[in-house]
């Protein structure tokens, strides 16, 4: 993975709540438990902006801890509906800014 400080990730079906494919799980990482428990959040901010009547779309969530940074970013393109990336970063080693625009690059060539 050439994200800097990269932990793992993952493309995850949020109405499955299964990672269709992880990269660079760890002991201190279960992506899959991961991709199921970024699924609730992924479904409850759908509820919370449908709910709202918001026109908008979600363009990433970013969860800060105090040693990791977690981006989903949901899949925008129409072969990717109902998909997710999820990045975790080591946050001492990683650079957000630039995490996050490798990871709309990544978003814009995946193909389902």
């Amino acid at each position: 993975m050439s994200v800097d400080g990269a932990l793992g990730a993952a493309v995850v079906d949020y109405s499955s709540g299964m990672a269709l494919g992880v990269l660079g799980s760890s002991k201190s990482l279960d992506l899959q438990v991961a991709a199921a428990g970024n699924t609730e959040v992924v479904r409850a901010k759908m509820r919370t902006i449908e709910q709202l009547a918001l026109k908008d779309n979600i363009e990433d969530i970013l969860i800060t801890l105090a040693s990791q940074y977690h981006i989903i970013r949901p899949l925008a393109s129409r072969n990717g509906q109902g998909l997710f990336l999820y990045l975790a970063l080591d946050r001492g080693r990683a650079n957000l800014a630039l995490a996050r625009h490798h990871l709309k690059r990544i978003e814009e060539t995946v193909e389902i």
